[in-house]
């Protein structure tokens, strides 16, 4: 029986997470399993990753063969280091003090890594969030601009409209009077013609 370290698929369709197990390679992808070693969720970022890595370190060491995504989450949480690690010392090429030296200052600079990443991701939705509200704010003062600028053109429109308005009634008024002038002036002559 070959014995696989792999991924199960679990999860809602188009957002999958999955179980990390190990499983004779003839059983389907989501069937039957000897053990289940943790989880994968890779919606999150940086991807979401619970491991015992002592039981894949022991799969690992009774030959346990891991699919490519899986070799690559092994490598990423430092099981394929401790088991290169522990072949070293059972060699003799150095001791356990010196391997878990070793395994200590990779765990430092990974997890500084991971920090670091995670650090830039905040920095980096924070500075978007920023150039969001700036983009916002000057697309409202823009809208406020044109708005003003929109009224403004109403109201001198209105304001000629008015003195249009009022320099025809003057016309009207005075040609009116201008009518009643010679109206009047007949009537003066009139009388004074009896």
């Amino acid at each position: 029986m070959s014995v696989k370290i792999r991924l199960s698929r679990h999860g809602k369709k188009n957002h999958a997470f999955f179980h990390i197990v190990v499983t004779d390679s003839r059983s389907p992808r989501d069937g039957r399993y000897i053990e289940q070693i943790g989880t994968y969720n890779p919606n999150t970022n940086p991807a979401s990753i619970v491991l015992n890595s002592d039981k894949a370190l022991y799969w690992l060491g009774v030959g346990a063969q891991p699919s490519d995504t899986c070799r690559r989450i092994l490598s990423y949480e430092g099981v394929l280091l401790k088991k290169h690690l522990a072949g070293g010392v059972a060699k003799g090429a150095f001791s356990e003090a010196v391997a878990q030296q070793k395994w200590d200052a990779w765990k430092a600079e990974r997890d500084a890594k991971i920090e670091a990443k995670k650090q830039g991701i905040s920095r980096k939705s924070a500075e978007d969030r920023r150039a969001g509200q700036a983009a916002e704010a000057k697309v409202n003062s823009e809208r406020a601009e044109a708005i003003a600028k929109r009224k403004a053109e109403e109201a001198a429109a209105a304001e000629e409209a008015r003195k249009a308005a009022e320099a025809e009634a003057a016309a009207e008024a005075a040609e009116s009077e201008a009518a009643e002038a010679p109206t009047a002036e007949a009537e003066a002559e009139a009388p004074a013609a009896e």
